[in-house]
């Protein structure tokens, strides 16, 4: 498994940015029929712009939202019909009913109904206004969705920070222009996310959907381990499964096996590489974690690729030249410069019950030999009830307590069965050494979680398939490689000599380099494979019910219209 996976390359040329969002304040009734009131019916485009104020005569009659969005698109043409060429409608039809392999709901952009009205023969005024109305919304919602995903991460994660501004200071001329110019597809095609991450999971998606319609795979019996060299009828279960699964290269040699039953050097090959793509520990034994991720649905992957890919749209305008990414549900990181992975590493991230959270910052220092002060959750929730327990605790964790003026208090005269953390006067911090819990090194990049990288005295973590220990932290494996690489032109860093000296020293990068914390349980390594990752943190399931949910309107930073 690499951490490239985690790589979003930049989008390249800049073009001016749509507010996309033109009619998309406010979900609308999706096909009322059109009622007939006291005013006349609706019969050209400016009719519809213009009726907001009466429910039945108003764009709400076509399911779009009100009329504001879309007069600013119309209005430089007085209101005129936009979708004049059959071709251009063909081609907006054919993206629309395409949207799927982006993960999204054809639905969501009028498609059944724009298909009822391309079938009549002999639309009247009305009925072609109101087309053109439907097919320039349409296209507007589409367009949102690629560029900031259906979902809104806010709704979602409420530390989420990640940029959703918008590009430009006339965005419905953009989309006007797309449309008269007849380049929809091309406009489309530049704000679906530019990066092999994204076009690897669309690829997997198209194959795993090809599964299912197939008929999926069928689970593999539970039972003792699976073993190489194993001969049972479970193995021939797992060889189809395998097979079924989107290993192609080993179709051949799973099908051709003389005795299905027999668990060979092919299957048990299979079953490594199932392992590594799935982050496992890869040796060939079908234990009972192997077990679980091969009996995952086909239909369960669409979905965990259909999340992933909304993952992406969220975050790719969201990438500079120099990152450190760190994949919270693969356990990985990744310092990358102008696209090149310079330094890669297996993280621990935080436990199911205090989660790492997902944000972007800027890293601006390295404190090396670093003190650690217990922050007030861990000295809340571990420290205090062990010293109420053991009043040996602080000994062995090499804990000294200091009250607010920095004098040190001993421990004894603590009184550790009646204290609160609320109410606690004291400071508990941890002197520099290999056995700080820090480690020897730690990344600062200020933000309000208190969230940072750091080194580890217990490596041996590092060995673990799944990697969820730490209290929010991220430890990282070799990071006074990171640490050079930042502090490449500080003459004053110099490894050996910063640690034989044990002081606690800062140094300051010379520039922010900006530190991207993600959660994607699909994604592609360098080559374009797609990996899995369980969903350490039960998060997939609130973004797939925002994506199968019906059309909202978040505006992001920047938008100057009504909601």
């Amino acid at each position: 498994m690499s951490a490239a996976a985690l790589i979003i390359a930049p989008v390249g040329s800049r073009a001016p940015w749509l507010w996309l969002l033109v009619s998309l304040a406010a979900l609308a009734p999706p096909t009322l029929p059109l009622a007939r009131g006291a005013l006349p019916e609706p019969v050209t485009i400016a009719d519809y712009l213009r009726r907001e104020t009466d429910p039945d005569q108003s764009l709400h009659t076509l399911g779009v939202a009100r009329s504001e969005y879309l007069a600013a698109i119309y209005a430089p043409g007085g209101d005129h019909p936009l979708w004049t060429r059959p071709s251009q409608i063909r081609e907006l039809i054919d993206r629309l009913a395409q949207a799927d392999a982006d993960g999204l709901d054809p639905a969501d952009y009028h498609l059944p109904r724009l298909q009822t009205f391309l079938a009549r023969p002999a639309p009247s005024a009305a009925e072609q206004a109101q087309l053109d109305i439907l097919l320039t919304d349409a296209l507007a919602r589409y367009a949102y969705h690629l560029r900031f995903g259906k979902a809104n991460p806010h709704d979602i994660d409420p530390n989420w920070n990640y940029s959703r501004a918008l590009e430009t200071n006339d965005p419905a001329r953009w989309l006007r222009e797309a449309i008269v110019e007849d380049r929809v597809g091309a406009a489309l095609d530049w704000l679906r996310p530019q990066t092999p991450m994204y076009a690897a999971l669309r690829s997997a998606l198209r194959r795993y959907r090809e599964i299912v319609a197939a008929g999926g795979w069928r689970a593999v019996p539970t039972g003792p381990t699976l073993k190489p060299g194993a001969i049972e009828q479970r193995v021939s279960v797992l060889r189809a499964r395998l097979a079924r699964g989107a290993i192609g290269e080993h179709e051949p040699e799973l099908a051709a096996a003389p005795d299905p039953n027999m668990f060979g050097p092919h299957l048990e090959r299979a079953v490594r590489e199932f392992q590594a793509r799935h982050g496992l520990t890869v040796d060939g034994f079908v234990g009972a974690r192997t077990l679980a991720a091969l009996n995952v649905t086909a239909e369960h992957r669409v979905q965990q690729l259909r999340i992933n890919l909304e993952r992406i749209r969220w975050v790719f305008r969201d990438i500079e030249d120099e990152l450190l990414v760190v994949n919270i549900a693969a356990f990985h990181a990744a310092y990358i410069r102008r696209g090149e992975i310079l330094w890669r590493a297996r993280a621990v991230v935080g436990r199911p019950y205090r989660q790492t959270p997902i944000f972007k910052a800027g890293m601006t220092h390295i404190i090396a030999n670093p003190t650690w002060t217990i922050p007030p959750t861990i000295l809340r929730e571990d420290i205090l009830p062990a010293m109420a327990k053991d009043p040996a605790y602080l000994g062995r964790k090499h804990l000294r307590i200091y009250d607010r003026g920095g004098a040190e208090v001993a421990a004894e005269s603590i009184d550790w069965t009646r204290t609160r953390s609320g109410g606690f006067p004291y400071v508990l911090r941890q002197g520099p050494g290999p056995g700080n819990a820090l480690g020897r090194i730690k990344f600062m990049f200020p933000n309000p979680h208190f969230v940072y990288l750091h080194d580890t005295p217990s490596r041996a973590l590092f060995e673990r398939a799944e990697r969820t220990f730490s209290s929010g932290c991220i430890r990282v494996e070799r990071p006074f490689e990171l640490a050079s690489l930042l502090l490449d032109s500080d003459p004053d860093w110099v490894p050996a000599k910063v640690l034989e000296s044990g002081r606690t020293r800062r140094f300051n990068l010379d520039h922010d380099v900006t530190v991207m914390l993600l959660y994607l349980t699909a994604f592609a390594d360098e080559n374009g494979e797609v990996l899995f990752r369980r969903d350490i943190y039960d998060r997939d399931p609130a973004v797939m019910q925002a994506l199968s949910g019906p059309f909202r309107f978040a505006p992001p930073r920047g938008y100057q219209g009504k909601n």
